[in-house]
């Protein structure tokens, strides 16, 4: 080997790994991790607590308020939120195990986050590259109901878990439990497990939840939509199913009660319709908000308590009442027939019912509140009870019924038939007009208005004049209004403050009481009275009310205003009916929106008095009937002893004179004798004569025609009349021609009965005496329509040839409603 030959290098020592260094590195890298997990778990501790005092106002949850009714029974909610706040002792255990079960068996053992359920969740998201996987607990889930969205991100996540562990630091499981079932969403608008179960099953008390119900609840969450069982009912059964055997495999229920539960079928109860009471609920708002100073997003969001007046019998049966269309008109081509009805209590001014129209949505129109036209259910306001209360006027004071022209005011009967006098009872019973506008000038218009605004009615500085007798005011009274008014007649003129509300306990328990005014004494106790036995001889046959009777003590007052468009006059506008027991007060008003020629209210108010007997006769049949209460020290009114009747009455033709020859058995002295005649062309009697003489020749019978006669008794002192005598017939012989007409006494000369016109006919309703009749001009003394064999002015002679004017006058020619139509009708235009 050569000496310039080079030896191979030698290779590098590898150094050997030191282990006491490598332990000193895994220790220190094990350490730092620990720091930075402590300072992980030391941050979401923080974060968690940070959240949690932010958001601390977020525990407090929506409440709806409870609504309870005059009996204090719990009758609905008012909400926001369909939410209903229960204590943990009111939850019972097998629910809570239910959700337990279900939605995280490691409840009661993990300190909000189930770190397994966690693992799994992390794997399967790390999977699938996205967050797929929930894992939460219900901690969790509260935590993110609570203070979350929806979004299922590991931001989003890493807060709910902290926050879950905060929630879990500051509360107990129990108090977690019922945070979460009292604000989780179960579909179907209810939110929280007490609201869930009355939507679905009708249940008030957790309590009384079954098996198969609990695990339908326990369901639902996961995918409330999906899992209702009102909108998807096989799916629901599946997820049941699914619930049960969870509950069977951790030991709450057994194999049996499994299966049991698993077979039933769901059948929804009777659908708690939400539009119940929406009316009466809208304004029981209105009052709190006006009277209690309770603001309405507070009242609709704090669980108050409402106690009210309402009858809930009452009020559902004027709902299913207005839901009938047979209890209508038809509708208009554009416009649906509207109505609106309100009951008060006359002891206390508590509004027992309320409905404002028949298609009413929350918020909506409330009709029961809206001015109308009362028609001549105004007439006892503001005429009649006034008139009493003056002292001047009784029940059977008479009342002038003529054609009469009050300074260019010139009203109708409905009927176009003047009677010449009735008493103010009649005018009532039959609402005839004129002698309501007679009345009201006679007492004066502001002693009408002065009277009605202290029973709380309104009005205009154009209302000021004798329409209002017949209920034509510019803007008019509501059915709320009409109903108080009128309570006061059966309360003996006392009358209450409305309202709907009679108390309400605050979140905090404290109690605001309704403060009920002072009540007022609107009229007299006797004024009262009167005014009640006038109106229960409406609702009595021949009265225009008589569709509102029923078998109560009853009384009211029919109202309807005439059209005013050309061609419909015989048609309404309005149609009322006011009414009253002892106990309650109603008021009933039909019609459209907005009247036009395309609609009308053609039904007249014997629809509104067959609306108020449906809903008053259903809604009081469990209450024991009450009589009216005659109040102490007034005594029934008097109506005056009627004169005997008429004796020795003879008809016969005295040829020598050419004249029907009448004459009877004269009775006192001051008496005068009213001759009522028809002839066979004729359909009712009207008034020829009224005459103090017991004799009567009447020589403007036309030859062939038949006559019929009868005469009463009248007692001008006391304002009465005899019964009529027997109708006598008498045929004019062909030849027998009609005699000279004589010269016309003065007026006031022996044999007549003072000024024409002015005379009365007997009471329809006593039975013996005809009514005038449609078809003829009803008008006392009236000439015949028809104009066949009437007498001229000066042909009836009295007494020894004594000439008497006649009284009356025809109607003008004017069409007449048909009988049909009166009865139909019953309460014509502007009545």
């Amino acid at each position: 080997m050569s000496n310039t030959e080079k030896k191979p290098a030698a290779k590098k020592k590898k150094k050997k790994v030191n282990g006491k260094k490598l332990f000193v590195w895994m220790l220190a890298a094990c350490s730092f991790a620990v720091v930075l997990a402590f300072a992980g778990y030391l941050f979401i501790i923080a974060n968690g607590q940070k959240e949690l005092a932010q958001g601390a106002d977020k525990f407090n949850m929506d409440e709806a308020a409870h609504v309870y009714d005059v009996g204090e029974n719990e009758v609905t909610t008012l909400s926001r939120v369909n939410r209903e706040i229960v204590e943990y002792n009111e939850i019972p255990e097998l629910l809570r195990n239910a959700f337990i079960a279900t939605e995280d068996r490691r409840f009661n053992e993990h300190s909000g986050v189930d770190l397994y359920s966690l693992g799994r969740a992390v794997v399967k998201d790390v999977i699938a590259r996205s967050a797929v996987e929930g894992g939460s607990t219900i901690t969790q889930q509260l935590a993110k109901n609570m203070f979350l969205n929806a979004d299922k991100t590991f931001f989003r996540k890493a807060t709910e878990v902290s926050i879950a562990i905060a929630i879990e630091h500051e509360f107990s499981k129990d108090e977690i439990l019922k945070m979460y079932l009292n604000r989780i969403y179960f579909g179907s608008s209810a939110y929280g497990v007490k609201a869930a179960a009355k939507v679905y099953f009708g249940v008030n008390d957790l309590k009384e939840l079954k098996i198969w119900q609990i695990a339908t609840l326990a369901a639902i969450p996961k995918a409330p939509s999906y899992y209702s069982p009102i909108v998807n009912p096989e799916k629901s059964k599946e997820r049941r199913a699914v619930v049960l055997k969870l509950m069977a495999d951790q030991g709450y229920i057994t194999e049996e009660e499994k299966k049991a539960a698993q077979e039933v079928d769901y059948t929804r109860p009777p659908e708690t319709d939400k539009k119940q009471y929406l009316t009466f609920l809208d304004y029981v708002v209105k009052e709190a908000t006006e009277s209690f100073g309770i603001e309405e997003e507070k009242l609709l969001r704090e669980g108050y308590k409402i106690y009210t007046t309402m009858n809930a019998d009452a009020q559902r049966t004027l709902e299913q009442t207005y839901d009938k269309p047979e209890m209508f008109q038809k509708d208009g081509p554009s416009q649906k027939i509207q109505s609106s009805m309100v009951i008060v209590n006359n002891k206390d001014g508590g509004i027992v019912a309320m409905i404002g129209g028949r298609d009413y949505v929350q918020k909506g129109l409330n009709r029961a509140l809206v001015p109308r036209q009362p028609g001549s259910s105004f007439k006892p306001i503001v005429v009649y009870a006034p008139a009493i209360e003056s002292g001047k006027y009784s029940p059977y004071s008479m009342l002038k019924d003529e054609k009469m022209d009050f300074n260019g005011y010139s009203p109708n009967n409905y009927d176009f038939a003047y009677r010449g006098q009735v008493t103010m009872t009649e005018a009532v019973k039959r609402s005839i007009n004129l002698p309501a506008v007679w009345l009201l000038n006679e007492i004066t218009v502001g002693k009408g208005m002065e009277f009605a605004k202290n029973l709380g009615i309104t009005f205009e500085s154009q209302d000021r004049n004798l329409a209002i007798a017949l209920g034509g005011m510019t803007k008019g009274a509501s059915p709320l209004q009409m109903a108080m008014a009128y309570s006061a007649f059966a309360n003996n003129g006392v009358q209450y403050k409305s309202h709907s509300i009679v108390k309400i306990v605050k979140p905090n328990g404290e109690t605001l009481n309704y403060k009920q005014e002072k009540p007022k004494q609107v009229m007299s106790a006797k004024t009262a009275y009167y005014m009640t036995e006038m109106m229960k001889t409406v609702v009595e046959t021949g009265g225009t009310g008589v569709r509102a009777k029923f078998n109560r003590p009853l009384a009211g007052k029919t109202g309807s205003t005439q059209l005013d468009l050309k061609g419909l006059e015989k048609y309404d506008r309005d149609v009322w009916f006011v009414g009253y027991t002892p106990e309650w007060s109603a008021a009933v008003w039909e019609g459209f929106d907005k009247t036009d020629s395309k609609h009308f209210v053609t039904v007249g108010s014997g629809s509104t008095a067959a609306i108020f007997k449906e809903v008053m006769s259903k809604s009081m049949a469990k209450m024991p009937a009450t009589n009216f209460v005659k109040p102490d020290g007034v005594s029934p009114p008097e109506e005056s002893k009627a004169p005997d009747a008429i004796t020795g009455f003879k008809a016969e033709y005295a040829k020598e004179i050419r004249a029907v020859r009448l004459s009877w058995n004269a009775g006192a002295e001051n008496l005068q004798y009213r001759v009522f005649r028809k002839s066979s062309k004729e359909a009712d009697y009207s008034l020829l004569v009224e005459v103090k003489s017991a004799t009567v020749n009447d020589s403007s019978a036309m030859p062939g025609e038949t006559y019929s006669y009868y005469v009463v008794a009248f007692n001008p002192d006391t304002n009465t009349e005899s019964a009529p005598t027997d109708k006598l017939e008498i045929k004019v012989p062909a030849d027998g021609g009609v005699s000279p007409s004589p010269t016309p006494s003065p007026s006031g000369s022996p044999g007549t009965s003072g000024s024409p016109g002015t005379s009365g006919t007997p009471k329809p309703s006593d039975g013996k005496t005809p009514k005038p009749s449609p078809g003829t001009s009803g008008s006392p003394g009236a000439s015949p329509s028809n104009g066949a064999g009437g007498p001229s002015p000066s042909s009836v002679e009295a007494g020894a040839g004594t000439t008497v004017p006649r009284v009356g006058k025809p109607v003008n020619g004017k069409e007449q409603q048909s009988i049909q139509d009166i009865l139909k009708n019953e309460d014509g235009p502007g009545h």
